[in-house]
C-alpha cells in the first residue's frame, strides 16, 4: 500500500466538472494498493496517517498531527502509484491490485480515517480533476 500525503491549505476533486469532495487545511491523500495488500495493512496505514506529524509548531518544527490542527482529509484512489517503468517508457500496472479488491480496501481505509477526521473523497475509478494548494510544500510517501 502506498499513500502520497500532501499537506494542503485546501484541495478539491471534481468529476465531470462537478465538485465531489473538498477540504480546507489538511491532507490530500493519493492512495494505491498492490497485489500484496490486505485488511491488516490498511488498518496500520490509517493509524500511521492519523499520527503523522507534518504540521509546524511555533518553532517551525514538524510536531503537530492532523487532529491537533483540526484538519481534514481528501482521499483520492490512484492505482497509478503502482506504475512500473523499469526497462520501459510505458508504465505497467501488474503490481496494482484489481479494482474490485482495491475498492474494498479503499472503502475500509476511508472508513477507518472517518472515525477520527472529516474525510472527503473522490469517486473510485472515475476520471478526476484534483486541485490543491500545497502548504510548504510538504509531501510524504508512506508505504506498507
Amino acid at each position: 500500500m502506498r499513500v502520497v500525503c500532501q499537506r494542503v491549505k485546501k484541495a478539491k476533486v471534481s468529476v465531470e466538472q462537478k465538485i465531489v469532495g473538498q477540504i480546507n487545511k489538511g491532507y490530500l491523500l493519493y492512495i494505491g494498493f498492490s497485489v500484496d495488500d490486505n485488511l491488516e495493512k490498511v488498518i496500520k496505514m490509517a493509524h500511521k496517517i492519523s499520527k503523522l506529524r507534518i504540521f509546524e509548531d511555533k518553532q517551525g518544527k514538524l510536531n503537530f498531527n492532523l487532529e491537533q490542527v483540526h484538519g481534514q482529509i481528501l482521499a483520492v484512489s490512484q492505482f497509478t502509484l503502482y506504475g512500473d517503468v523499469k526497462g520501459n517508457h510505458r508504465p505497467s500496472f501488474t503490481n496494482a491490485l484489481n479494482p474490485e479488491e482495491a475498492n474494498k480496501l479503499y472503502q475500509l481505509f476511508v472508513s477507518e480515517l472517518s472515525k477520527l477526521f472529516d474525510v472527503e473523497t473522490g469517486i473510485f475509478q472515475a476520471h478526476m480533476e484534483v486541485e490543491s494548494i500545497n502548504d510548504g510544500p510538504v509531501t510524504i510517501l508512506v508505504e506498507y
